[in-house]
């Protein structure tokens, strides 16, 4: 069984704040959030770009990198994409 490859992110939203997700399609699913589809945070905070994504072979290793980014300091979500990937 092939499953499709998802995309973990990282968008820079007004006030600077950051949002971090998963998606089959990144540049879609930023478009979503501009236009208020989905996520509560990111209707209260526009999403202004997307600052970096990683491709994972499933959800599942999406899912779990997402909760690896999610923990970390802000000052070290960036970096986070220019580590070598565990999934």
């Amino acid at each position: 069984m092939t499953t499709e490859p998802y995309w973990l992110y990282l968008l820079e939203c007004e006030g600077g704040a950051y949002y971090t997700g998963i998606a089959l399609d990144v540049e879609q699913r930023f478009y979503q959030h501009l236009f208020g589809v989905g996520a509560k945070f990111t209707r209260a905070w526009s999403p202004l770009r997307v600052l970096a994504a990683r491709e994972y072979p499933n959800k599942s290793e999406a899912l779990r990198a997402e909760l690896r980014l999610k923990a970390l300091a802000r000052a070290d979500k960036i970096a986070f994409f220019s580590l070598p990937s565990d999934g």
